[in-house]
């Protein structure tokens, strides 16, 4: 199990309810029901709190390891740029 540091903590804060958060296992959970009534709930991953709905993330969408390139979040998707 991942421990998010107290420290962290502390600043963390529900991208929805901007509420503070609480560690329960491998999750940090809202101190304040979100829109539907429920502490909403958010994955840790490699150490990292993903702040993201989980119905926001995708399986395509899903962390690379460690040393993967950077790519467009759609890879049928090609980026873009400003440039006149």
């Amino acid at each position: 199990m991942t421990h998010v540091r107290d420290e962290l903590l502390a600043v963390l804060r529900c991208p929805v309810t901007k509420a503070s958060l609480v560690q329960d296992g491998d999750e940090l959970v809202s101190t304040v029901a979100g829109p539907e009534g429920r502490p909403l709930r958010y994955r840790i991953a490699d150490d990292i709190p993903l702040l993201i709905l989980p119905e926001k993330l995708t399986d395509t969408a899903a962390p690379a390891g460690p040393g993967a390139p950077a790519g467009p979040a759609d890879p049928a998707t090609p980026e873009t740029t400003d440039v006149p």
